[in-house]
């Protein structure tokens, strides 16, 4: 199955991205992405053998009783390139950045094998272009200033992503939670 961790948003964190969004610039150049697929990925573990999810749910468990819960907010917005815009975190960075890496060598350690490792850059994807050379510019200048409530990060999430297979455009991947961990380390 294919599986990522992740930190998914409070519901008032989501509530208060929808009502951004919903201010953003109207454009057909990019596909929204829902709120299911609002999510800090950790670690992306691609396709991973079912003989194997057993040892990565117990690597992740002892990942987040090693952090202690932490202070996060949606803050400002980015962007990769012309292909992808952002929403970004403020707050506890340090905090999810250690998570990230003990989610990244829990994975490692329960045999799957990872990209090359590349410094974590805390972010929620909100829209990818359709095309070829979009000007982001219009949704980056209206987002910038986005600050969000503080909300605590106190769980860690193993997340099963399935992509579309029907064709349809526009249609988005799922997601569904197949393990969650409460963050309890001191």
């Amino acid at each position: 199955m294919r599986l990522f961790a992740a930190v998914l948003p409070g519901a008032d964190a989501v509530g208060e991205l929808r009502e951004a969004l919903e201010g953003a610039p109207p454009g057909q150049e990019l596909r929204w992405t829902g709120e299911a697929g609002w999510h800090f990925t950790l670690a992306f573990m691609g396709e991973v053998e079912d003989d194997r999810v057993p040892e990565v749910r117990a690597r992740l468990a002892r990942a987040a009783a090693h952090t202690a819960p932490f202070s996060l907010r949606l803050h400002g917005c980015g962007h990769f390139g012309r292909r992808a815009l952002w929403i970004g975190a403020a707050g506890g960075i340090d905090a999810l950045r250690l998570l990230a890496e003990r989610a990244d060598a829990a994975a490692r350690r329960a045999g799957v094998p990872m990209e090359r490792h590349r410094r974590y850059t805390p972010h929620l994807t909100v829209a990818r272009a359709r095309g070829e050379g979009v000007d982001l510019r219009p949704w980056l200048d209206a987002l910038s200033g986005f600050e969000g409530t503080p909300w605590e990060a106190g769980t860690l999430s193993l997340v099963r992503s399935t992509l579309p297979v029907s064709g349809v455009p526009g249609e988005q991947p799922r997601y569904e939670v197949v393990g969650e961990w409460p963050l309890t380390g001191h």
